[in-house]
């Protein structure tokens, strides 16, 4: 038989087994572990909180500005066709070329129209000569009729050569005048101030009055921007203006192109057309910009933003702090103890690259822009930075700074 004695109660006696003071002492540590463990539990594996960028809402008077799509074009364009036929004899400018008014682009032979000038010299000449013949016939013959020594018939026929010869110098002068027009065209000068486009008849090449075209001259500076405005923000316009809301009557706009960022150039509305197209449902405008480095070419691409209402004050926020739930838009605000806390909102136009908040937000809110993917659910605590509503994450403004 086993040695160990069981008692009444079924438990080891304490000489039958493992002492009763080293189990007790067993026991008691190994509580003391669990209890241990099971205070240091919840903080043990819990993180950081996670570091975001805050900004407080911004309250600031604003305009709304409504965008289009347009196309650069020329204020003056001409299409440089000679006056007179001929061959061309010289292209006297570079192609491309930015030429002033009056400068000298295309000469055509000059030769035939340099002999009509000296033929209608001549033949003014000899008008002139018979002219005076017949002005001195004629003050003759008044001395003759006086003294019976003529008949009236001769006496009024030289006046009447007087007369004739008096148109015949008349008609003589007009044809000089002609052929130095003519000789004048056979140089082709540019009418505006502009760039030149690439010579479209070259040397030796016969060029037809009024038909040939020889090059195009396009002005540089200003230029115009059409584009086409929709039927109803033209009748909202017309309502604002009507009700004086429009502060501003220059109609100011502002211009990018397709490689630039945001609209740079600034210009005014010069022109709206008269009717609005039946088949589309819009009515070109035009907007008048300067163009001193040249930057605008005619046919360029451009996009255009055209102030929309007068000043009014609005709730701005940095379209990265936005997130998308279904149909609902919403963003994290720093709440008590620095937990995010979500509010909807809803939303309006973009102006000057924030957004307009129409409702949902206070300004005294800081809305969480930067690292709002790192928070997984509202009141999750978080770590805030404070910048300006708009600026980059301050890890770039470090980076940047750090590079000059």
């Amino acid at each position: 038989m086993s040695r160990r004695k069981l008692s009444r109660s079924g438990l080891l006696r304490p000489e039958a087994g493992l002492p009763w003071l080293a189990l007790a002492a067993g026991i008691t540590i190994l509580l003391a572990l669990a209890g241990c463990s099971s205070e240091a539990a919840p903080n043990a594996g819990m993180p950081p909180p996670p570091e975001v960028s805050v900004a407080n809402v911004l309250a600031k008077n604003v305009h709304q500005w409504d965008e289009f799509t347009g196309r650069v074009a020329a204020v003056e364009t001409v299409e440089l066709r000679p006056r007179v036929s001929g061959y061309v004899q010289r292209v006297a400018y570079g192609e491309g070329q930015e030429v002033h008014k009056g400068d000298l682009l295309f000469v055509i032979d000059p030769r035939p129209y340099r002999a009509a000038l000296d033929r209608a010299q001549a033949d003014l000449e000899r008008a002139r000569a018979e002219s005076r013949l017949a002005h001195a016939q004629d003050a003759r013959a008044q001395t003759l009729i006086e003294a019976k020594a003529i008949s009236r018939e001769e006496f009024e026929q030289r006046k009447a050569n007087t007369s004739g010869t008096n148109a015949a110098v008349r008609a003589a002068e007009a044809a000089v005048t002609a052929a130095q027009l003519d000789l004048q065209f056979t140089q082709v000068r540019s009418p505006i101030n502009g760039r030149a486009g690439r010579a479209l008849v070259t040397e030796g090449n016969l060029a037809s009055a009024d038909a040939t075209l020889l090059t195009t001259v396009v002005s540089q500076d200003p230029v115009f921007v059409y584009f086409e405005s929709d039927e109803q923000s033209f009748l909202r316009y017309a309502e604002l203006a009507r009700k004086g809301e429009r502060a501003d009557t220059q109609n100011p706009v502002r211009v990018g192109l397709a490689s630039e960022t945001g609209y740079p150039h600034a210009g005014t509305v010069d022109f709206v057309d008269n009717q609005v197209d039946p088949t589309t449902g819009t009515i070109r405008a035009r907007a008048v910009l300067k163009n001193p480095d040249r930057l605008f070419t005619p046919g360029l691409f451009a996009r255009v933003q055209l102030q929309g209402t007068g000043e009014f004050k609005a709730l701005l926020i940095d379209d990265k702090a936005v997130l998308t739930d279904q149909d609902r838009k919403y963003v994290y605000v720093l709440g008590p103890k620095n937990a995010a806390v979500r509010k909807d909102v809803v939303l309006g136009r973009s102006i000057d690259g924030l957004r307009v908040v129409q409702s949902g937000l206070t300004p005294a809110d800081k809305v969480i822009v930067h690292g709002v993917q790192k928070v997984f659910f509202p009141g999750m605590p978080v770590s805030p930075k404070q910048i300006a509503m708009g600026a980059p994450p301050p890890t770039l403004v470090a980076s940047a700074a750090g590079s000059k």
